[in-house]
């Protein structure tokens, strides 16, 4: 199995002329095992490096490559994606929609979820659409994490709860994935998720602005990640 587990080539993607590049020429390669932030303000391409790394989006120019080979089936069955909305239906119990995840993808382990439910007092009876915003992230983020995938992609998991919410969050995260997966928090909540993060990568309007590992920021900068995001975005 090859190290490199992501690979971004030269990528771009424009919207339209008015619009301008939602990412410009992103080279990237990242390895296995670790948990790295994707980290920008908002606007910054977070959601559209994402997209186009779960196939959702096709890029204008460039290439993705994930185990070495373009988004397609193949790197569906390796990606556990949490987007940035709520995307399930609210009509269903949490349980149902455990069985419909059972069905969906061949990775799913359901007693895993479970047990992830019992820890965060979630109960798989209730509907959906009955619990709060904070609780429905778990719920998706529990699906996610329940998946036995290589790549993690996270959207903004923490963007929408309370700061209890999103302890139990992190710690759902840190718990429940391999050593040989990976996983890409993006989030303009950098405070909150730094004490995670192997590594960091910084974007704005488009651009990679730097790629580093945190031991090293701390060590090399006398900094912390908040700190350095704060200095390079003037924030």
């Amino acid at each position: 199995m090859s190290m490199m587990l992501l690979e971004c080539r030269n990528l771009s993607k424009t919207y339209g002329q008015a619009a301008g590049n939602a990412l410009n020429n992103v080279n990237l390669g990242l390895t296995r095992g670790k948990i790295i932030g994707l980290l920008g303000p908002n606007g910054s391409g977070k959601t559209t490096l994402i997209k186009l790394i779960n196939g959702l989006l096709a890029p204008t120019a460039g290439e993705v490559l994930i185990n070495g080979k373009a988004p397609g089936p193949e790197s569906k069955m390796a990606i556990s994606y949490l987007p940035d909305k709520t995307y399930l239906a609210d009509w269903m119990r949490v349980e149902q929609i455990l069985d419909f995840f059972v069905d969906f993808y061949a990775d799913f382990d359901k007693a895993r979820a479970m047990d992830m439910l019992h820890s965060l007092q979630i109960n798989p009876n209730l509907v959906f659409k009955t619990l709060s915003k904070g609780t429905q992230e778990k719920v998706q983020l529990v699906l996610v994490m329940s998946r036995r995938a290589q790549l993690y992609l996270l959207d903004e998991p923490i963007g929408g709860v309370d700061p209890a919410a999103r302890d139990f969050i992190l710690r759902t995260i840190i718990t429940n994935y391999s050593s040989d997966a990976t996983i890409i928090i993006a989030t303009h909540l950098i405070a909150d998720v730094e004490s995670i993060l192997d590594e960091v990568i910084f974007i704005n309007r488009g651009h990679i602005v730097a790629y580093d590992n945190v031991d090293n920021i701390r060590a090399s900068r006398g900094q912390s990640v908040d700190e350095m995001f704060r200095e390079v975005f003037a924030c």
